[in-house]
């Protein structure tokens, strides 16, 4: 990535570098303005979202993180440069108060997010220092250290609820969602179509491991044959397109083989793909999950439908549509598969993040417990 940085020889022959973000470049000259400090508040505000934007963060990224700071501005009653310490304790202590309080790894994001801003303001090559040197005869300080912020400590800071489904809770939720397709079609009203979308696509994200951008994403070219296995015809892989990013990178891409314990998804994509779909000529011909008015099902459509469709088969509340991914993770590891395969058929980059995902089952563990006895005393025998 190339940066434009701009250098200036100032009077006293010194060099200046205006990068994006620079108090120079957001900063109007020679302007006197009404409310000078929201002013200086508001031009920070912007110069560290030009910084961001310059990295390639994403909005999704930035916009929350400019909120913040407003919240944090306004619930201490001054600006950056008056800010302590003690005003991120009082922040903190409201965070964690009340009906709405937040988890722990929230309130982490919160402490880092403000940590990086006073780092920003405090890099000289910005000159926010002299700014408000000169402005306000006060300076910005770091507020956040090691003794006022949430430290990092597990791997894992999820919901201790979220878990894999077991087996029986998944053979439940199929049977529930094969069923809600039946008794619409046999009542002929408006939905049968709906609810086998729903269902092929809550399996497809089990039988896949997939993320909720990358089963919303997916397109009918996504389909891809196994040269092994001709008879699954189009639908012995996924090709995922938008995978998770690295931050400030593009989506990274890979293939997800269909493995024989779950073939059963053939049948149910090639229904899906070849009887269903064609019904409704979509406006998005690419897209392979689509709503009835024709358009890409998003992904916070589907959250919705997911999370009506467990409470409405009796399933708890902390199973998420996510969790399916941990399910798909846990079940290759119980079928025996190497932890290489199962990292690259998720998209983790490390095998460390794919343990995160893996609890398995006390039969498999008792399983594997007897076959190294087993291995172990028999071969002891033998000698």
């Amino acid at each position: 990535m190339f940066v434009i940085v701009k250098l200036e020889l100032t009077g006293w022959g010194d060099v200046v570098a205006e990068v994006p973000g620079s108090a120079r470049l957001v900063l109007a000259s020679g302007v006197v303005h009404l409310d000078e400090q929201a002013a200086v508040f508001a031009a920070m505000l912007l110069g560290w979202e030009r910084q961001q934007k310059s990295r390639l963060l994403a909005e999704a990224t930035i916009e929350p993180r400019m909120a913040l700071l407003r919240r944090f501005a306004e619930f201490a009653g001054s600006f950056p440069w008056r800010w302590g310490p003690g005003d991120v304790e009082d922040f903190t202590v409201s965070l964690m108060s009340g009906s709405s309080r937040l988890a722990p790894s929230t309130i982490r994001s919160c402490h880092l997010t403000l940590r990086m801003f006073c780092d920003y303001l405090l890099d000289v090559r910005y000159g926010w220092v002299g700014e408000c040197e000169q402005r306000f005869g006060s300076i910005p300080s770091q507020v956040c250290h090691d003794f006022n912020t949430v430290a990092h400590l597990n791997d894992y800071e999820g919901r201790p609820g979220r878990r894999p489904f077991t087996y029986e809770e998944l053979q439940h939720l199929f049977d529930f969602l094969d069923a809600r397709v039946e008794r619409i079609t046999r009542s002929g009203r408006k939905g049968a179509w709906a609810a086998l979308r729903d269902a092929q696509m809550v399996k497809t994200c089990y039988a896949y491991g997939l993320r909720r951008r990358e089963l919303c994403n997916l397109d009918i070219a996504d389909l891809r044959p196994n040269p092994h296995m001709r008879q699954w015809g189009s639908y012995g892989a996924v090709h995922v397109r938008y995978g998770k990013a690295v931050r400030g990178g593009t989506p990274r891409r890979r293939s997800v083989l269909t493995v024989p314990e779950f073939d059963w998804v053939v049948e149910g994509m090639r229904q899906w793909v070849e009887d269903a779909r064609p019904l409704l000529v979509s406006a998005d011909r690419d897209a392979l999950w689509l709503t009835e008015r024709r358009q890409r099902i998003s992904v916070n459509t589907m959250d919705r439908r997911f999370s009506w469709l467990r409470e409405q088969a009796g399933l708890g509340a902390d199973l998420s549509l996510h969790c399916l991914r941990h399910s798909y993770v846990t079940h290759l590891v119980e079928f025996g598969y190497p932890e290489r395969f199962v990292t690259e058929q998720v998209g983790h980059s490390y095998a460390s993040t794919t343990a995160i995902y893996t609890s398995v089952s006390n039969d498999f563990k008792t399983k594997t417990l007897k076959a190294a006895l087993a291995r172990v005393y028999n071969s002891k025998k033998e000698r």
